[in-house]
């Protein structure tokens, strides 16, 4: 492995670059083997099932990203003890997590752009005693929360949102939470569902949660909570379709490894089928409830090959990318790698079932299509999802609009694009900070040599 973007003590150094980024261009077929940092998800979920937990827990290999970071202040704020200790993971420290009791208020959790923060964390400050005021970074104010705070209402908690059913707002905890039944719509998000099921062992009944919407996103991260769950002793019963049963009792204190993200390796994989080369992530899981362990299926499906031996899965360039007609709805953050990947097809493309990312960092589907119509593609939006038709392409900027998964999928259409300028390639430090010394790495190392 290059020691480019690497610190001394073999820890991936933060990505600290800003602003615009001229994403480099392959000068042949790719191959290397990669290690991807932990997934946000997990991370995320695990420090809030720690925080409540009947004792401590020491999360292994979490992520360390703008996320997980907002996530870690803000169970601090509510009384919760997180230390970084030493581990034997390659990308930064493990955490130790010492639960509050109770959880307390006065203090302000602040989202940043992360969707699991404003959804998970806002129902543990209804079990918090005193006042907590939840906002989020001005860009991220418009995600949806007004369905978290009809459910959070009708269960009881005192929430003053002065009448925009959207952030900041303040949440009058008393320190325990009835819970019972509630409905809510999840279609604009499944993180409304999995951050009621993640406090409601807390909840002082618990919880018969359902949901009332026509479509349900993301259920794979839906399954991602439950089986956190059971991983910690609460058995989640599934009632039936879109509905879900939470005993109350306690979490159960343990020590848990965080698997890769793999939807972070989602543009990676993809740049083997781009460049016409291989590319090796290793440690990827034989079980996953992470959408992107269905990466392997997608990306056989748009023509590349795929195998998988002693815990590493490898993707090699086909013969032709091939255009496909796909429903990502169970796995909607891989879409914009997908796009990507479809305007070097052999023929259009459509993705389909993603309405709800419109609500993401940013509309997604608009910044896929006027990105790819910048830099001379064709893509059209439709009601729920998008038509790309593969042309020539020519440099260009590439705006990120505050999402990671945007300027990622700017890199990796500078592949085979030079002069493709991605605005904010800082953007990607939500999930991923060493994207742009893992992406460098990669593109710099030698066709046919060892491994980045």
């Amino acid at each position: 492995m290059s020691a480019r973007g690497y610190s001394p003590d073999g820890h991936v150094a933060a990505n600290r670059t800003q602003g615009a980024y001229e994403a480099p261009a392959a000068e042949g077929a790719l191959r290397a083997t990669l290690t991807i940092p932990g997934s946000k998800s997990l991370t995320n979920r695990e420090l809030v099932l720690a925080a409540i937990a009947d004792g401590p827990s020491t999360l292994r290999h979490p992520l360390h990203s703008d996320d997980s970071r907002r996530m870690v202040g803000a169970l601090r704020a509510l009384g919760v003890g997180i230390e970084e200790v030493p581990g034997d993971g390659p990308f930064g420290p493990d955490l130790h997590v010492t639960p509050a009791t109770p959880l307390r208020g006065g203090g302000t959790v602040d989202s940043g752009q992360a969707g699991t923060v404003m959804r998970f964390v806002t129902p543990l400050a209804g079990l918090a005693s005193g006042e907590v005021l939840v906002t989020a970074h001005e860009s991220a104010l418009h995600r949806p929360m007004g369905e978290m705070i009809k459910a959070l209402r009708d269960l009881g908690v005192d929430i003053d949102d002065e009448g925009r059913w959207s952030l900041p707002f303040r949440v009058h905890g008393h320190g325990h939470l009835r819970g019972g039944e509630v409905d809510i719509d999840a279609s604009a998000s499944s993180q409304f569902v999995s951050g009621l099921l993640l406090a409601a062992p807390r909840f002082d009944v618990g919880l018969r949660l359902r949901h009332v919407g026509d479509h349900l996103p993301s259920v794979p991260h839906i399954d991602m909570t439950v089986e956190s769950l059971a991983h910690r002793g609460v058995l989640v019963e599934r009632a039936g379709h879109g509905e879900w049963i939470v005993p109350a009792g306690p979490v159960r204190a343990k020590d848990i490894a965080i698997e890769p993200d793999l939807s972070n390796a989602a543009p990676f994989l993809a740049a083997a089928i781009v460049s016409g080369g291989q590319v090796t992530v290793t440690g990827w899981p034989a079980h996953s409830t992470q959408p992107g362990v269905q990466l392997t299926e997608i990306l056989s499906h748009m023509g590349a090959r795929v195998s998988r031996r002693a815990g590493a899965l490898t993707v090699s360039a086909g013969k032709d990318i091939q255009g496909v007609d796909l429903d990502l709805s169970a796995v909607s953050e891989l879409t914009p790698t997908l796009v990507g990947l479809a305007a070097f097809a052999d023929g259009p493309s459509t993705f389909r079932g993603i309405a709800h990312i419109r609500g993401h960092e940013t509309d997604r589907l608009a910044a896929l299509a006027e990105n790819l119509r910048a830099v001379g593609g064709e893509a059209e939006e439709l009601p729920d999802g998008i038509r790309v038709v593969p042309r020539p392409l020519h440099g260009g900027t590439w705006r990120a609009f505050h999402d990671h998964r945007i300027a990622t999928t700017g890199a990796l259409v500078g592949l085979r694009t030079p002069g493709v300028v991605v605005d904010d390639i800082g953007a990607t430090a939500k999930t991923l900070p060493e994207f742009v010394q893992l992406w460098e790495t990669l593109v710099e190392t030698d066709a046919g040599s060892g491994s980045a």
